[in-house]
């Protein structure tokens, strides 16, 4: 069941004496799709960074957790964390569309959704209009490792359990973190209570 506000999340339990630690959010995913594996530790990634940092001893927090199920075309990915689109190469931050699915908090050292929790049963999705300039960019940029980026007129954030993007031209996609290609259309729902993690 997804947590409800003001509602406790995850237990503190015994360290799995049989599990696969991974390292990162894709790694979460990969082992995830394989029901013959053992209990997954998340020892590092953004999910870890959201829930205060992998455990350490011999007690762990349990987490029920939703995933997102991203289609694009043909292909599809299912995701932990995030789901990042925009230009290809080092300066996509700096022009056009750039979207964001977020289902933690951070990406990487950034403090994209604030708010986002990852068994809510939402999407926290954020759009950054085509046209905020280099300069305006660059200022939110300073302002997202603590979250502060918003409210922005140029960026929007809303709270749905999909979202469907069509685009002019090829747009890089991220998922977890890791370069997958180049897309046009990306549709990303959420599924809530997918997963348990262990942190």
């Amino acid at each position: 069941m997804t947590i409800r506000p003001g509602e406790p999340w995850g237990e503190v339990v015994d360290r799995p004496a049989s599990a696969v630690v991974a390292p990162d959010d894709a790694a979460v995913v990969t082992l995830l799709a394989d029901p013959a594996l053992p209990t997954v530790i998340v020892a590092g990634g953004d999910l870890a960074r959201t829930v205060g940092g992998p455990s350490a001893g011999v007690t762990m927090r349990r987490y029920i957790v939703d995933l997102l199920h991203v289609d694009a075309g043909e292909r599809t990915w299912t995701a932990l964390a995030h789901v990042v689109v925009r230009r290809l190469g080092p300066l996509g931050w700096w022009r056009g569309p750039v979207r964001a699915v977020m289902n933690v908090g951070f990406l990487g050292t950034w403090d994209v959704a604030p708010r986002a929790h990852p068994n809510d049963g939402r999407l926290d999705v954020v759009e950054i209009d085509n046209g905020m300039s280099v300069r305006a960019r660059w200022q939110a940029r300073r302002r997202l490792p603590t979250g502060t980026h918003v409210p922005h007129p140029a960026i929007t954030m809303t709270r749905p359990t999909s979202v469907s993007w069509q685009f002019d031209e090829p747009l890089g996609l991220w998922i977890d973190g890791v370069a997958s290609g180049a897309v046009r259309t990306v549709d990303v729902r959420v599924e809530p209570d997918a997963a348990e993690v262990y942190v």
